[in-house]
């Protein structure tokens, strides 16, 4: 009864405890305890399957593939949980609580298969040298009419459409976020219930697509955390308005993709941002870019981790499809916002919002290290005048991606010849599924005329 519901919650709900690991689609997997039972979670006498973090996009633990699951006999690993996660489940019954966790071995070593403990393997090699990452994202993601599972295709919330069809672009379009307010504003109360640094909403190009940028971090598995907790209330709001958001990078076929950019710079131990050109060495943030640049195609399939991720790379769209770099130009793969300065940083714009934010910022801060041990020239720099001529090019096609992936030894080196393995191999099935199904343009464009 509508009496009984009080700001989403039902009185007399019990709370509940939730410890959640993070698995290789950036998808969370745990398990939900009654409220009282935490202390089970704080001794670390929580298991679960290490094959767990091995699970493809369907949920198949590909045992074929890895032989992690029923090969060995699908041992179990210890979930410990990091404190400093802990947040409220606003959307809960009140008193509810969350905390990620990192799935460890009997051992006490980190498991090979976890994301959350890859990208902290990175950032203590910045730790070793006395530097921190410094780190914000940019999300993008879409919100759409609740009906999706009935229809089979995403549809723009009725508020934004007239007749059925979308009014037209909304970028930065103050209406597009009037039309929306109810559900922003339960986004933006959730994003404070668990004390997200979110800062501003914006409208995007698309119909019901938004923006939502997270404040910096000196912290880089701090402002992961953030960026996937952003992806959970994102859909826990919409779920409240009986609404849909998803964080798909290419979710209609006419309308823009959603992306998911990194601000990121380095500091060192005492606090001065060595990428900045004006107060420190000038060559530096030039060859911190080339650091990324050179390993961009090899980390594609971690920016662009699944078929539809492709479709987001298009010419012509601010989805880069080159390597290129520029200083305030938001057509390059790599966009230099300020170089002189505490504020001096790159932003890395290539991943699309369905990336894992733990392997992403892994990817991008690797390819920054691979930048600080010489004087690598990134090219010539993009401007709004002067478009380099002959650039590489990312590519267009998911194999091709997973191809380059599984042989590339900067790769190995950032996440570990294994994690290379299972991810490549775990994509390159993904990847054939895909190649192997028709599709619906299949039958309207060819089978009328072959």
């Amino acid at each position: 009864m509508a009496s009984d519901r009080m700001d989403g919650k039902t009185k007399g709900d019990d709370p509940r405890f939730e410890i959640l690991i993070v698995g290789m689609n950036g998808d969370l997997r745990g398990k939900q305890l009654p409220a009282g039972a935490e202390d089970k979670v704080w001794a670390g006498d929580i298991r679960l399957p290490t094959s767990t973090q091995s699970l493809d996009i369907w949920g198949d633990d590909n045992d074929d593939i890895t032989g992690l699951s029923l090969t060995i006999g699908d041992p179990d690993g210890k979930v410990i949980p990091d404190w400093r996660s802990l947040a409220p489940m606003p959307w809960a019954p009140e008193g509810s609580m969350q905390v990620l966790a990192t799935m460890h071995e009997f051992d006490g070593s980190p498991s090979f298969m976890d994301p959350r403990a890859i990208l902290a393997s990175v950032v203590e090699r910045y730790a070793a040298r006395g530097l921190t990452p410094v780190v914000a994202t940019e999300l993008e993601f879409y919100v759409m009419s609740g009906d999706w599972r009935e229809t089979g295709r995403p549809c723009p919330p009725e508020s934004l459409t007239y007749r059925g069809e979308p009014n037209g672009f909304q970028l930065y379009d103050m209406s597009a976020v009037d039309a929306l307010d109810d559900y922003l504003r339960t986004l933006r109360a959730y994003a404070r219930a668990q004390d997200l640094p979110a800062d501003a909403t914006t409208a995007e190009f698309g119909p019901g697509q938004f923006e939502v940028n997270l404040l910096h971090r000196a912290d880089a598995l701090a402002a992961a955390d953030d960026c996937l907790y952003l992806k959970r209330i994102a859909e826990q709001a919409a779920r409240r308005h009986g609404l849909k958001s998803t964080c798909m990078a290419k979710p209609y076929s006419e309308h823009a993709g959603s992306g998911l950019h990194v601000h990121a710079s380095i500091i060192d131990g005492q606090g001065r941002n060595i990428l900045d050109a004006e107060g420190g060495e000038p060559k530096l943030i030039k060859s911190v870019i080339s650091g990324l640049l050179d390993t961009m195609r090899a980390a594609q399939l971690i920016f662009a981790p699944f078929a539809n991720s492709y479709r987001r790379f298009q010419p012509g769209s601010f989805a880069p499809v080159d390597l290129t770099w520029g200083s305030g130009h938001r057509g390059t793969a790599i966009r230099i916002p300020d170089k002189d300065g505490p504020a001096a940083r790159i932003e890395h714009r290539v991943a699309g919002a369905d990336a894992n934010p733990y392997l992403l910022l892994a990817a991008i801060l690797g390819g920054m290290l691979a930048g600080l041990d010489g004087e690598l020239d990134p090219g010539e720099e993009t401007t709004p005048s002067h478009i380099p001529a002959n650039t590489t090019r990312l590519t267009h096609d998911f194999l091709s991606a997973v191809e380059t992936f599984r042989t590339s030894p900067f790769i190995a080196d950032i996440f570990g010849a294994r994690y290379q393995a299972l991810y490549g191999d775990t994509k390159r099935k993904e990847a054939l599924a895909h190649l192997r199904t028709v599709s619906d343009f299949d039958y309207r464009t060819y089978l009328p005329r072959l």
